[in-house]
């Protein structure tokens, strides 16, 4: 093999798109040799670096460089994507025990020194050069700050030290920028699952933090290609058989003890809403998701066919979901899983690939207590027997049996996840050639430009994947749910319509009986107006204001929001925010936001009042704060706070308000707080005191309270 590259790869947004991707030949020899395993010992699986030994090859295997040098032979000068785990930081996986690391909490340097320098400089190898080199980045270590330290209920020492001293964030930051300055390496830092993040408390102080390290050790948000979810985790890919949005005599699926609040329910929704946040966030808007399924398939005899009973919220979600876990917290060796979509470049929107991170039939931790030199722990979610901790809201923790350390060997679990396999295994893959049926009970509602649509679920052999939706004979869209919304049409006017299921191996049933659907006169037969904005808030500069609010409902859609200022009308808009500017400083402007409808209706005006910041020629400091309720459920609620420095950087930050009812904060992230009475103050954390010129932090909290939950205005002082 050359040791020079005679052209390096070109670079692209989505590498996996037009590429082979590396089958790591140890893993395939150990699938190869179970039975059954051959089915699948061909598919693509990453190579874990989770100890400084495991660069040159632990015992006798392969190292990083021999993986590559294989890499480059498979790839025989084709486009070719080689998976590498990057995992060893110091205090790693400080939730846990199974996977506990080499290195102490305060081994940053031999991190860097020892860890990390040396895989750059094997990856930087131009005989490599051809290869695109996708990262999965320190799996677990982030989220854990954010939910695992800082007073938390799951808080445990070992974070608390980690978020303390800071090598999470300086370890991660150092391993983007020197693998990042690397032309084919393309960065994706883990990003939990959604039964972990997927709480608005915790969501965006998850990517917030992971922002940090992003822009810590010199590194930029330009060495982040994208994010990956679900590593070596077993959330299911969709939940088919119920949405967030459903309820059940009145109660939302939301409540449910399997649901418990969350936004999300499972990791393609999770993942595809974190890549939004994230951008939005300041991340690059070419940035695409990573989900692993090399766990999550959940089939087999025990899988649903179809929604739950609606005898009750609880029965509705436990009777359809596909994962079939006792919580969403369990993690180790689970029981009754399967393998999950097979490898996939671009299968949906905004997601970059499925991919299979974690080799199926490598054990998460030993079920009992084993004597070893890697650092591994005994973590009692792996023991069968083991009844929970808070972590996991005190479930059973649904572990197999007899298992080996984390990374050996586990024949029980392939041959589990073999059994449970979904999509379905056949000889090759490819011998399910049966249709599924055709979908039933196609029905609509219309409006003058738009038809919902609604159908009953087909049945397959194996399963159904999706439906793909017709009008007139031409496929306008695709869903993985038994609706779909076809919108943009024209008033009085006939569409006709007909669905059709899918499975994973592409069969395709035979088309619904087909549906006419006429949709309704225009003009002014829709009369009511939409709701009123609500949380409408303001940030200001000395020369601009920028409003947000929480988005408006409307009988049958609302298609913009006007701003006024004044009284004035200055714009309008389909997004929740408005920047006005060209303003002068130190002055107060009243803003009021009204919603409106296809039909012209005007809601009411929700308002609030802004005083630009003064000017002083240069910037001035200080800063301003916002407040949003993010969830809210009666007895409690959470909230999210942006603090915006003004035209100059600021040092440190305080924001304080009083409540008008009896809201008590009862835990906070990314501050310290102190409440008397109904005063509250809040204090920056040692790590997000700094913040640049109109740049912006943010804090989160969770409150109790009874009666009303009126926002209250608040107020930012800083220091430069």
């Amino acid at each position: 093999m050359s040791t020079t590259a005679a052209h390096a790869a070109t670079r692209v947004d989505n590498p996996f798109v037009g590429a082979g991707v590396y089958v790591n030949p140890e893993w395939s020899a150990k699938a190869a040799a179970e039975p059954g395993g051959s089915a699948v010992s061909s598919q693509p699986t990453a190579v874990w670096m989770d100890r400084i030994a495991a660069i040159n090859g632990v015992n006798g295997g392969m190292g990083l460089r021999d993986h590559l040098n294989a890499a480059v032979q498979q790839a025989a000068g084709k486009p070719y994507v080689f998976q590498v785990v990057i995992y060893d930081l110091p205090g790693r996986d400080c939730a846990a025990l199974a996977s506990n690391g080499e290195l102490g909490p305060t081994d940053l340097p031999r991190y860097k020194s020892e860890f990390i320098d040396p895989i750059a400089a094997i990856l930087a190898d131009p005989a490599y050069a051809n290869l695109r080199i996708v990262t999965t980045v320190e799996i677990d270590s982030l989220p854990n700050l954010v939910t695992n330290a800082g007073g938390t209920a799951t808080a445990t020492a070992n974070c608390d030290v980690m978020k303390a001293n800071g090598n999470y964030i300086n370890g991660v930051g150092y391993a983007l920028a020197k693998l990042g300055a690397i032309p084919n390496v393309y960065n994706y830092v883990d990003a939990g699952h959604h039964g972990w993040l997927g709480w608005d408390s915790n969501l965006q102080p998850a990517i917030d933090t992971i922002k940090q390290a992003a822009t810590a050790s010199g590194s930029t948000v330009n060495n982040v290609q994208g994010f990956i979810v679900n590593t070596a985790n077993y959330s299911a890919l969709h939940e088919t058989n119920f949405t967030v949005g459903d309820s059940v005599n009145g109660t939302s699926v939301r409540q449910s003890k399997w649901v418990d609040w969350n936004q999300y329910v499972d990791e393609a929704s999770y993942a595809k809403a974190w890549r939004t946040k994230a951008i939005a966030s300041g991340f690059n808007s070419n940035i695409g998701m990573l989900i692993d399924t090399s766990r999550n398939g959940w089939g087999g005899a025990n899988r649903p066919t179809g929604p739950g009973p609606k005898t009750s919220v609880d029965a509705y979600v436990d009777g359809g979901r596909i994962d079939r876990r006792f919580q969403t917290g369990n993690w180790c060796n689970q029981s009754g899983a399967g393998l999950g979509e097979r490898p996939k470049a671009a299968p949906e929107d905004g997601i970059a690939a499925y991919v299979w991170v974690k080799p199926p039939g490598e054990s998460d931790g030993a079920s009992q207590a084993i004597a070893n030199d890697e650092g591994k722990g005994f973590d009692r979610m792996c023991d069968p027997t083991y009844t929970g901790n808070p972590r996991n809201n005190n479930n059973m923790s649904g572990a197999l049996p007899n298992a080996p350390l984390a990374g050996a060997w586990f024949s029980a679990q392939f041959q589990e996840l073999l059994k449970n396999a979904y999509p379905a295994l056949g000889t090759g893959g490819t011998t399910d050639t049966t249709a599924p049926t055709a979908p039933t009970g196609l029905a609509a509602t219309a409006t003058s430009s738009s038809v919902a649509l609604t159908w009953t679920a087909s049945t397959d052999n194996v399963g159904v994947t999706g439906y793909d939706v017709y009008r007139g004979g031409t496929l306008i869209g695709s869903t993985n749910s038994t609706s779909f919304s076809d919108t943009g049409l024209t008033a009085s006017t006939a569409y006709s319509y007909t669905v059709k299921a899918k499975d994973a191996a592409g069969n395709v049933s035979a088309a619904s009986a087909a549906l006419s659907v006429t949709t309704s006169a225009g003009g002014t037969t829709d009369t009511t107006p939409p709701s009123t904005p609500t949380n409408l808030a303001a940030t200001t500069t000395s020369s601009s204001a920028s409003l947000t609010w929480g988005a408006s409902t409307d009988n049958v859609g609302v298609t913009g929001y006007n701003v006024y200022r004044g009284g004035t009308l200055i714009g309008s808009t389909t997004s929740t925010s408005y920047t006005d500017s060209g303003l002068s400083a130190a002055t107060a402007y009243s803003y009021t936001v009204k919603a409106k409808d296809a039909a012209g209706n005007l809601s009411a005006a929700a308002a609030v009042t802004a005083t630009t910041q003064a000017g002083t020629g240069t910037g001035s400091a200080g800063c301003t704060a916002t407040y949003k309720v993010s969830s809210d459920w009666g007895a409690g609620f959470n909230a999210d706070v942006t603090v915006t420095a003004g035209n100059t950087a600021i040092k440190s930050w305080k924001v304080t308000w009083t409540y008008a009812g009896n809201q008590q904060v009862t835990n906070l992230w990314n501050g310290t707080v102190s409440q008397s009475g109904q005063s509250v103050t809040v204090n920056n954390a040692g790590y997000n005191g700094a913040v640049a010129a109109n740049g912006t932090t943010s804090f989160g909290f969770g409150a109790s309270y009874s009666g009303s939950n009126a926002v209250p205005t608040l107020t930012c002082t800083a220091t430069s």
